[in-house]
């Protein structure tokens, strides 16, 4: 996933950096609310985590500009407001979760996994095709039972296309995917992970083809 985090609590922040990083997701991090509006003008993410109290905007106008514009990126709410009028006014304008600080790191992650699913249309964590298998939550994927002892960039590129079946990404797009603002990736690191993640799917019902010009494009295989 490629979550963009607006919370201008110190402490919170980090922690919560330090969770999704650790699990193998590219966070960024915002915590001016008028700036995040900005980023995601032109920026796309995975998941939007937005807290309420926010300085210069916040966090509801910067849902409601989302949506004036036609942005459905899932966004979860985080408050420190625990009355049922302020989840109610979060949902109505086009929140796709709430929680109220504090809350378990375990439950967050969860329900960020789930909103990229609902927004993909999966609905389970674990993808299966014959006998491969990709478990989303436990970053690790298995053919015929073997593990696939995918690296961590492996595993960011193989959940990014496998919501992503039948579209031509771009280099410039499977980076933006996998990468945060402070990793300056190049061009040339995802060839080299692309490669290695085909290599290590040869075999299985997962098929990720090069369109010359264009970029890469998975699919599942017939037979």
């Amino acid at each position: 996933m490629r979550i963009l985090l607006v919370e201008d609590s110190r402490d919170l922040s980090e922690a919560l950096l330090e969770r999704f990083r650790g699990e193998g997701h590219a966070i960024d991090l915002e915590t001016d609310g008028a700036e995040a509006e900005s980023l995601l003008r032109h920026v796309s993410f995975d998941v939007v985590i937005l807290d309420i109290n926010l300085p210069s905007m916040n966090g509801y106008d910067v849902l409601r500009a989302m949506r004036a514009r036609g942005d459905r990126t899932p966004v979860l709410v985080l408050t420190a407001r625990s009355e049922i009028d302020d989840r109610i006014v979060g949902l109505d304008i086009g929140a796709d979760d709430y929680m109220v600080k504090p809350f378990d790191f375990r439950e967050i992650s969860a329900r960020c996994r789930a909103l990229v699913r609902r927004r993909s249309g999966e609905a389970s964590n674990v993808f299966v095709q014959g006998d491969f298998e990709f478990d989303r939550r436990a970053r690790r994927a298995s053919l015929g039972g073997v593990d696939l002892e995918l690296r961590h960039r492996e595993v960011q590129v193989l959940e990014l296309f496998l919501g992503q079946l039948g579209r031509v990404l771009t280099k410039d797009e499977v980076a933006d995917r996998i990468y945060s603002f402070d990793e300056a990736p190049s061009l040339n690191a995802v060839e080299q992970t692309m490669t290695r993640l085909r290599k290590k799917l040869d075999g299985s019902p997962v098929a990720i083809r090069t369109i010359r010009g264009l970029g890469y494009i998975a699919s599942i295989r017939d037979d």
